[in-house]
C-alpha cells in the first residue's frame, strides 16, 4: 500500500470558535496542526501518495504543507466546490490514485486520533481478501455510534446506525474512521453527489454480497469532535499517551515551543502546550492546555483544561475550567469560566464580570 486518501473537508462546527478561522485539521494539538501527526503517522506505515479531499476554508491546507515533501510524501489536494459527503469526497479524488484495480487504498478521516496499527489493518485486508476493511474499535457507551457487529472470522454483518435501546446494542465494536479499499470499488461510488459511505456505500455493498471485514483494535481512538476532546486529545499526545512522530519535542508534562516564554514561577503540567510567541506571566498555572500562538495567560491565572486561541488574553487571577477562548479574544481579570463555556473570536470579557463565587 502506498495511497491514501485523507478526508479534511468537514467544517468543524462542534468545535467552533476555533473552527471559524481555522479548519479543523488545522488547529494545532502538540504543537502543530492536528494534521501533521496523521500524515507522519501514515508515512511511518509506508504511505507515499496523499490525497487530500477539501472544502471548508480549503485555501490554508496546501501553503502549510505544499508538496508534501518535507514530510518525506506526495500530498495532492482536490477541492468540493459544494460538500458531498465521506463517500462522495472519497469517490471525488478517485482521479488521482494511481493504484491498481486490485490494490488496497488507505482512507481516513480528518478528526480521529488514534494509536492504530495501519499496516495491521492492510495485512488484515489483504488477507482477508476483502472489498473493503474497516477498523473498528471498543466502546464502554456505543448509543452515539454506529455500530458493526461482525461473526468469528472479523466478517462484517451489519451496520446498526446509532442504537438506543439495550436490544439494538448488540456488539460493542463502532466504526473508527479508517479503511482500506479495494481501488475499483471506489469507483462504484456515484460521482458527482453527496454520499455517505456510513450510510449509503458501506451498507449498500454489503447488501450486494460484498466481502466487508472488521480489524478490531483497541489502542488509543479519540474523536476530537468537541473541543474538550480536541484538549485532552493534545495533552494525551504531549504526555505520550497517544503516539505521533510529529510532536516537536520530547513528551512530558509539558511542551513549550522555541519562541514562547514562560515566567520561572508558572506551572505547567498535564500535558500543556504553550505555542510559538505566547506568554505565561508569573504565578499562572496551566493544567493540561493548550495555549495557542501569541496568546497571554496573565499574572496568577489558572486555566485548567482549556484552550486559549491565537492572540487571546486571560487577565489576571481570572479562572478557567474547561473553557474554550476564541482567537483574538479578551477574558478581563478576576472572571471565572466553567465547563462548557466558549467566548468567541474577539469579544471582550471586562474584569470581573462572570463569577461563580462571591466578589471576595
Amino acid at each position: 500500500m502506498t495511497e491514501a486518501i485523507l478526508l479534511v473537508g468537514g467544517k468543524g462546527t462542534r468545535l467552533r470558535p476555533l473552527t471559524v478561522h481555522t479548519p479543523k485539521p488545522m488547529v494545532p494539538a502538540a504543537g502543530v496542526p492536528f494534521l501533521t501527526h496523521q500524515l507522519a503517522r501514515a508515512r511511518a506505515a509506508g504511505v507515499e501518495h496523499i490525497v487530500l479531499a477539501t472544502s471548508y476554508l480549503a485555501e490554508v491546507f496546501e501553503p502549510y504543507f505544499g508538496d508534501g515533501s518535507a514530510l518525506g510524501l506526495h500530498i495532492e489536494y482536490v477541492t468540493e466546490e459544494e460538500p458531498l459527503g465521506t463517500g462522495g469526497a472519497i469517490r471525488n479524488v478517485a482521479s488521482r490514485l494511481n493504484s491498481g484495480p486490485d490494490e488496497p487504498v488507505l482512507v481516513f478521516n480528518g478528526d480521529i486520533l488514534t494509536g492504530l496499527d495501519i499496516r495491521a489493518l492492510v495485512r488484515t485486508h489483504e488477507t482477508s481478501g476483502a472489498d473493503v476493511s474497516l477498523h473498528l474499535t471498543q466502546v464502554s457507551d456505543p448509543r452515539a455510534y454506529g455500530l458493526v457487529p461482525t461473526d468469528g472470522t472479523g466478517r462484517v454483518l451489519a451496520f446498526l446506525e446509532k442504537p438506543q435501546t439495550p436490544e439494538e446494542i448488540v456488539t460493542d465494536q463502532i466504526n473508527a474512521g479508517a479503511y482500506v479499499f479495494r481501488r475499483s470499488v471506489i469507483d462504484t461510488i456515484p460521482a458527482g453527489r453527496v454520499v455517505s459511505v456510513e450510510r449509503e456505500t458501506f451498507p449498500g455493498l454489503l447488501a450486494a454480497g460484498a466481502h466487508l471485514q472488521g480489524m478490531v483494535d483497541s489502542t488509543y481512538w479519540l474523536d476530537l469532535g468537541t473541543p474538550a476532546a480536541f484538549v485532552r486529545g493534545s495533552a494525551d499526545l504531549v504526555l505520550g499517551k497517544a503516539p505521533s512522530p510529529a510532536v516537536p519535542g520530547r513528551c512530558g508534562d509539558r511542551l513549550v515551543l522555541p519562541t514562547a516564554r514562560v515566567a520561572r514561577d508558572a506551572k505547567l503540567e498535564g500535558g500543556t502546550v504553550v505555542g510559538e510567541g505566547a506568554y505565561v506571566a508569573e504565578g499562572a498555572r496551566v493544567f493540561g492546555s493548550t495555549i495557542l500562538p501569541g496568546a497571554v495567560i496573565e499574572p496568577g491565572a489558572v486555566v485548567t483544561d482549556s484552550l486559549i486561541g491565537t492572540r487571546a488574553r486571560v487577565g489576571e487571577r481570572a479562572v478557567l475550567t474547561g473553557a474554550v477562548i476564541g482567537d483574538g479574544a479578551v477574558v478581563g481579570a478576576r472572571n471565572e469560566l466553567r465547563e462548557g463555556v466558549r467566548v468567541w473570536c474577539d469579544a471582550r470579557i471586562p474584569a470581573g464580570a462572570v463569577r461563580f463565587s462571591s466578589d471576595q
